[in-house]
């Protein structure tokens, strides 16, 4: 049976980020049926649409378009910088958005997750990415909104979430994502 390719985005580029632990913890409670896929964003070179005029394109950049083509739907988890969301993560959205007419997230599915040690959930970023998301029609899952604060208090050791509500938050988060993608996406 085949499953729904499901894209996880960490718009934190630090090797031990919430982002990403967040990202494996959501990704590890999505039903049967969903395969989960790191997309790694940090070695993308800048957009600058010269070099697609150029038709020099950087080979990392048409992997990434090609790995975000071959996905189904994505969950983007992001941090918060300076009350919007981090370059890299931006620079990925517009790595595979170009050139306009060929964008590589239109029409998937995705949801978000903001997630800061703070105490304001990393709304602005929240914000920040769904507005360039809805441009890029992404359509984005609205229910539960995921502004995750306190990070720091949230893993054990090897990644899991320490408190079991939590816990359940974001189990019923990742059903109503699956939910949400089997509206655009059909297992065959």
């Amino acid at each position: 049976m085949n499953k729904i390719k499901t894209g996880l985005l960490a718009g934190s580029l630090r090797k031990d980020s919430f982002c990403l632990k967040t990202a494996k913890a959501a990704a590890a409670l999505l039903p049967n049926g969903f395969e989960t896929f790191f997309l790694e964003i940090g070695s993308l070179p800048l957009y600058n649409e010269d070099l697609e005029n150029e038709k020099n394109l950087p080979p990392e950049w048409l992997n990434f378009r090609r790995k975000v083509e071959s996905l189904d739907a994505f969950l983007f988890v992001t941090p918060e910088y300076n009350r919007g969301m981090p370059a890299a993560l931006k620079n990925a959205l517009d790595v595979a958005s170009r050139p306009k007419e060929d964008n590589k997230w239109k029409g998937k599915p995705g949801a978000i997750i903001s997630v800061t040690v703070g105490k304001l959930g990393a709304f602005g970023a929240y914000h920040s990415l769904r507005q360039t998301l809805g441009f890029l029609d992404v359509p984005i899952l609205n229910q539960p909104e995921m502004y995750i604060s306190g990070a720091q208090d949230l893993f054990g050791k090897n990644g899991e979430f320490i408190n079991e509500g939590t816990r359940l938050f974001f189990a019923s988060f990742a059903k109503q994502f699956a939910n949400w993608a089997l509206r655009f996406v059909s297992i065959k």
